[in-house]
């Protein structure tokens, strides 16, 4: 909220919207306006990278995004997946070894654990369900 009170501009898109949006762009012909779209904003998130496999040519529209932003705007990007698993995901080895490279170059990767947020401010899940947590105390 913050970069927006600064005047800056924030596009959040998941990840599956991002494909289609391109994919559905690709046949109109309106690939550099769908493009535009993801180049001009001070900031950039797509979320849920690795919910599911992405579609053929996914791996290329990303790549293409996160190449012209590369060392120009910032892009914030999750997933609950481990980095080695995204060419599997992308369904192209290569592309996703291009996208990691960009973009974990000049990245700040946070790693977070435990129960998660949504399920665990729900109040319907048992304790059996929820994630386990890892709890560390320091002793004086």
């Amino acid at each position: 909220m913050s970069l927006i009170r600064a005047g800056k501009t924030v596009y959040y898109r998941s990840i599956f919207d991002v494909v289609r949006d391109f994919l559905h762009d690709e046949a109109l012909d309106g690939h550099e306006k769908i493009l535009k779209r993801y180049l001009e904003p001070d900031l950039l998130i797509i979320d849920d990278m690795g919910m599911k496999q992405l579609p053929k040519r996914s791996g290329e529209y990303l790549f293409e995004v996160i190449m012209r932003r590369h060392d120009v705007r910032s892009t914030m990007m999750t997933s609950n997946r481990p980095l080695e698993e995204w060419g599997k995901l992308i369904g192209d080895v290569p592309s996703a070894t291009a996208i990691l490279d960009r973009f974990l170059h000049h990245s700040d990767v946070m790693q977070i654990t435990g129960r998660s947020y949504r399920m665990g401010n729900s109040g319907k899940i048992s304790n059996s369900t929820k994630a386990p947590t890892e709890s560390t105390t320091e002793e004086a």
